[in-house]
Parts: structure tokens; sequence; C-alpha cells
């Protein structure tokens, strides 16, 4: 009986990938453990093993094809001793990514939801199982009815459902509703479809893409559509930004004894057989190391919120913010707390050259206790970083510059670096996070306290 290969899941939080490139042809023979494709995520490019042993009899969907559910069927893998050409035929071709039945139009008219309803069902799961429709609150407390695959691409799109006019079955949204939504088509008015209610006090709803077309010149601008990276971090942050109550702490360190020990540590570095130092460390990653050290010495800050319970971490799992050129990616110091400076500095320097090349696995760049994003080699002062969950705090290093401060009532020179720490206000109140940085900025302003 033929294999079917599908489109595997590969991080917890992944709904499509791209197949990228097929690493086998049809016909070629496949043993377990064989690398057959690669995928791409919204994070990395990685290799898709093969599970079973035989011979690929049908590659359904084409390398370069992008935005490929979850549990498509992608190729039919015969079996040993199979007739290769009658496992091709018995393949057929791949499922539509699509409930075919959920966009139909003589589906069954929605039913209220009630409280205790169970959550639409995956794209992937029986047409039979699926509800005819899933509905959603809108901003103004009016309830919104869609297909789930409507749901899905709307999400997708960053599309809010309730500006969509439905023309499925009692004003159900279909798939083609969000489809011609992207193209600006059958979009309701903004203060009908996403505005609170009046009085209400809610927030002005976001500008749909035709009122924000409407301001700019047809001609003037180039239109580059989003990847999904940039969705995926449009939306994450977006959430947080929305969904998490956050307060900013901002402190000055010194950086006079820490720029000595990095000099005279450097210039102590044995090096490799071809010259090279084993390691050059930089601030960030006595940033990296302090920060890891201060969550272990306010244990109650490292921390994460989950409804039910809170999550308190035994290792300090440092993430680090690596701009890349097509987004933004933060793979994780894992148990920096016990790693010396120097493993942590050729660490990070592996990860963020593998994250350039979207080769990092989802385990090196998910989770995490807390974050460290560093703008200081852009000359940036200070700012606020967006914590990243399910995270409840990240440090935004501004640059090391020449201050003039006041020491025994003389004005001096001194090398001043100013950070600030966001804090998730339900997991971290305002004296534990100032504990927190306070903690920070004596380790680095003695770095050698970082080593006993």
């Amino acid at each position: 009986m033929p294999i079917n290969i599908l489109m595997p899941a590969l991080s917890p939080t992944m709904e499509k990938g791209n197949l990228a490139k097929w690493l086998k042809k049809e016909g070629d023979q496949v043993k377990s453990g064989d690398v057959i494709a690669e995928i791409e995520t919204d994070k990395a490019t990685m290799e898709v093993e093969a599970v079973d042993e035989g011979t690929i009899a049908k590659i359904l969907v084409p390398e370069g094809t992008q935005d490929v559910p979850v549990n498509t069927m992608i190729a039919v893998l015969a079996a040993d001793g199979e007739d290769v050409k009658a496992a091709a035929a018995g393949g057929g071709s791949a499922p539509a990514p699509a409930t075919p039945k959920a966009d139909a139009p003589k589906a069954e008219a929605p039913k209220p939801a009630t409280p205790a309803a169970a959550p639409a069902p995956a794209a992937s799961a029986p047409a039979a199982q699926a509800p005819a429709a899933a509905s959603a609150p809108a901003a103004n407390g009016a309830r919104v009815f869609a297909s789930p695959l409507a749901r899905r691409l709307a999400k997708d799109a960053g599309i809010d459902l309730a500006r969509i006019a439905g023309t499925g079955p009692h004003g159900r949204i279909v798939a083609k509703d969000v489809e011609g939504a992207k193209s600006g088509k059958g979009l309701k008015p903004a203060a009908a479809a996403a505005a609170p209610a009046a009085g209400s006090g809610g927030a002005a709803p976001a500008m749909s893409d035709p009122q924000i077309l409407a301001l700019y010149e047809e001609g003037t601008f180039e239109s580059v559509p989003h990847d999904s990276m940039r969705r995926t971090i449009a939306q994450r942050l977006t959430s947080a930004t929305n969904s998490m109550p956050t307060f900013y702490l901002t402190v000055d360190c010194d950086l006079g004894k820490l720029s000595a020990a990095r000099e005279e540590i450097n210039a102590a570095a044995g090096k490799t057989k071809d010259g090279k130092p084993l390691y050059k460390l930089s601030v960030n990653d006595f940033v990296i190391k302090a920060m890891a050290l201060a969550l272990q010495k306010i244990p109650e800050a490292n921390v994460s919120w989950t409804e039910a319970a809170m999550l308190r971490h035994k290792h300090s799992d440092i993430g680090v913010a690596v701009a890349l050129p097509f987004g933004l990616i933060t793979p994780i110091i894992r148990q920096a707390e016990i790693k010396t400076i120097s493993a942590i500095s050729n660490e990070m320097k592996d990860l963020a050259a593998r994250a350039k090349a979207k080769k990092l696995k989802p385990n090196e760049y998910q989770g995490g206790s807390s974050s460290v994003s560093n703008l200081g080699m852009y000359g940036i002062k200070d700012f606020t970083a967006v914590i990243n969950p399910p995270q409840s705090s990240i440090l935004a290093v501004g640059t090391g510059e020449e201050r003039a401060v006041v020491r025994n009532g003389q004005i001096v020179a001194a090398t001043m670096m100013s950070v600030t720490l966001s804090c998730d206000h339900r997991a971290i109140d305002g004296a534990l996070g100032a504990e927190l940085i306070t903690a920070f900025k004596k380790l680095i302003e003695n770095p050698v306290m970082m080593v006993v």
C-alpha cells in the first residue's frame, strides 16, 4: 500500500511552510533517515527526513511552492516490493488545502455558538467534522460568522474579519471574500465594522488597506508583499503589545571596569592553528552573561506567565535579537548562567551566522526566559523593546559613550551605557523589576563578579 508523505509541522506554531527544494526525484529509492526535501518556515530552512523506506513514486507538490498547509500530502512513497506505477496512480493528487464543504453554497446556516463551544478544527480535519461556519466576536460585540478556511486566510493576511462583507449563506464569510478583501474589494466601512460602539471609549480602528492606498498617488510607491516571517513578527508583536501590560525601567551603567577587563581578556586569548584568536569578547557577551546571572539572583523575575500558573525557570535561557535582511530572529543561549563569557561569545557567533542562513532549528529560537536587544552598534542611546512571549522581560541596550558625570563633586568623563528593561506587569511587579535591573547594573559595573 502506498505511503503518503505529508507536509510536516516543524515547530509547535507552524501552520504552513514553503517547499523550497526536493533533494530526491521520482523513482529514487530512499531509506529511513535520508533527507528528501528542504522546507522553509517563517524563521528557518529545515531538512525533512524520510521515515519509511521505499521509492518516490510521485511528487505532488513541486519545489518552490509556498504556503503549503501542514499535513498536506506532498508526495507518495511506494513501499519495498510494491509496484511504483501502481502506487503513483493510487496516490492521486495533492488535497486542496481547504475543507471543500466549508465554502459550499449549500452549507447549513450556522448555529449560535455557546460559551462552551469547542474551537473550529484545523483545515486538515475531515470535512464531515468541520462546522459549517465558525464565529468570532467583532470589535463592537457582534459575532462574525466565517468558514475555518476564511478565518485562517484572514489571520495570515492580517485582515479583521469584521471588516469583510460575507457573501456566503446568511452573510457568512468564505475564502473568496478574504481573497477579495486583500485587494480592497468587499470591505465594509471601517466605522460600521471595526469601530467600537459610540461612547464605549474603545481605541480607534486601524486603517484598512484601501484607506491607506488612497492617501498615496499611484506610481509613487512599490508594493512589496509580506513574507511569512514579516507576517509572523507583526502578529506576535501586535498580540504582545495588546495583551501584555508593560512597564519600563532605565538605568545608566558605567563601563569603565568592563572595558578594561574586556581589553585584557581579548589580549590574552590564545590562538587557533591558523593564527586566529580563540575568542573575541564583545560588550554584548558580557551583557548576556550579566542578564543570566541577574535572573538567578532575582529568581522571582525569571518567570513566564500563563493563565493557570506562573512558570519559574530554573535556568537563564537568554534570547538575543539578531537583525536579518528579511526580518528578525532571537536565537537562545541556553543555561547562560553556567557558561563562560568566551563560550557565550563563540556560541552567539555560531547562532547568528546560522540565523542569517536560515539554518536554525526551532528549539534554538523558541522559548527562553528573557531576551537582550542591542542597538548600541547603531549609535542608539536608549530605546524600549517589545517583549517576546512567553517571556516576561527584555533588556534594550544602548551604545557605550563618553558622558560627563559627577564624582566626588567633580565633573569627569566616563564611558556610560543606558539600558531599559521592559517587564510584563502580570508576572513582574515594579519593585521586582527594579531589583532585577539593579542586579544587572552591579554585575556590568563589576565584571569580576561574573566569574566568582
